[in-house]
């Protein structure tokens, strides 16, 4: 029986696939445009149809399962702080290197792909427009911001019911997993989405569009590691008092194997065996990384931030201060809604995307080597995890040393 091939395998055939079709139909993009694009669109409607409630119905489930927060008091607290703020700094840090860098990042000029921005907006609209008015409206308009605060609202109310809200936790819980199950049946069909997206753009612009992927993907990983590098070590050092060397060294196995398999749930085993032999006691370690695992994404939020100036720049378009101000406020909020999801980070940039205006359609730019960032960004969330673990740690040793 021959072994099937895995969906990375998959997408990567169909990137070639794509872009040798786009060179064959260099001479004839109408063909492309015309007969190829339309297939690509209804693969991007099905992704726009399912991540409003997918987010919606995940965040909330997410939310209602932290109750157990409670019983591990200043862990849980301490944690979802970490996350959060390193999440807002890798975002930060991604938009930060894009912009510095966008000059090398190409402008699209095919008529197809043009695209007029919204008009800006300032800082106190985009707070205000944070906020639903209406319950149906965020789902109608793909307001990301207005759909995850909605589902932050109601999945802490579900929490104040009680044993009253049982039937509802379990529901939420339902149709999570149906909403899960409904995005992996559809990126199942992730290798003809790339494939009819990515040919038109070939075959309109020629193949020197490929080239400006090796410049989008250096980009990252030169973020991936600033971030990794200083971010980390400054928080193990500033408040474990640990030598960032030793703290890279110990974690070495966790990151090499994180590397190669680009699986965070898959290296939290050995994540947990590196932070608990650099000195994390075992009940914070069992608390903290599998927590991290669900809602930690600095990797994914740097990821984000690149892609997002990568694609605007393709289009010509030149980001507002409250876009990015938007961008990074999603991604935070975002990292626990897509948290676990196959393909969780072009969900999530379909989401950045659609929450400061931008064509969901560029994700066809970027999705064919979503692997090769998918390895550096899995390896950078679970040296976070890490780090978070030693960092509480450390925080939770002082407080009982003050007792003493």
């Amino acid at each position: 029986m021959k072994k099937k091939l895995s969906l990375t395998t998959q997408i990567f055939i169909a990137l070639v696939l794509g872009i040798l079709a786009g060179i064959a139909l260099t001479g004839h993009p109408d063909i492309a445009t015309t007969y190829i694009n339309p297939i690509g669109t209804i693969f991007l409607n099905l992704i726009k149809w399912i991540v409003t409630p997918l987010v919606f119905f995940s965040i909330m489930a997410g939310v209602i399962s932290l109750q157990d927060i409670k019983k591990v008091g200043s862990i849980g607290g301490k944690t979802i702080l970490y996350y959060m703020c390193t999440t807002a700094f890798a975002v930060t840090i991604g938009l930060a290197f894009a912009n510095g860098l966008k000059g090398i990042f190409p402008v699209l000029s095919t008529s197809d792909l043009k695209y007029e921005g919204s008009d800006p907006v300032s800082f106190m609209e985009t707070l205000v427009n944070m906020f639903p008015s209406n319950f149906i409206a965020p789902f109608l308009d793909a307001a990301m911001l207005q759909v995850i605060i909605g589902s932050l609202l109601v999945g802490f109310a579900i929490m104040q019911v009680g044993d009253k809200g049982k039937k509802a936790v379990q529901a939420v819980d339902t149709i999570n997993d149906i909403c899960l199950m409904v995005m992996e049946l559809i990126l199942k069909l992730s290798p003809i989405g790339v494939f009819c997206l990515l040919c038109p753009v070939v075959a309109v612009n020629g193949p020197s569009i490929i080239g400006s992927l090796a410049k989008v993907l250096l980009v990252a990983y030169v973020c991936y590691v600033v971030h990794g590098v200083f971010v980390y070590s400054l928080s193990v050092k500033a408040v474990a008092g640990m030598n960032p060397v030793t703290f890279f060294k110990g974690m070495l196995p966790a990151i090499l194997f994180a590397f190669s398999s680009a699986s965070s749930v898959g290296t939290l085993p050995l994540n947990m065996e590196c932070t608990e032999k650099l000195g994390a006691k075992k009940e914070v370690s069992s608390f903290v990384l599998p927590l991290g695992a669900t809602i930690n994404m600095d990797g994914t939020a740097i990821y984000q931030g690149v892609c997002v100036v990568f694609i605007a720049s393709c289009y010509g378009i030149n980001l507002t201060i409250s876009q990015m101000i938007t961008i990074v406020l999603t991604a935070t909020l975002a990292s626990i809604g897509t948290a676990g999801v196959p393909g969780s980070g072009m969900v999530m940039l379909a989401m950045v995307l659609q929450s400061v205006g931008l064509p969901v359609e560029g994700i066809a730019l970027v999705a064919g080597v979503d692997r090769l960032f998918d390895m550096g960004r899995t390896t950078v969330n679970i040296t976070g995890d890490a780090s978070c673990a030693i960092v509480v740690n450390a925080l939770l040793e002082k407080k009982e040393a003050k007792r003493q």
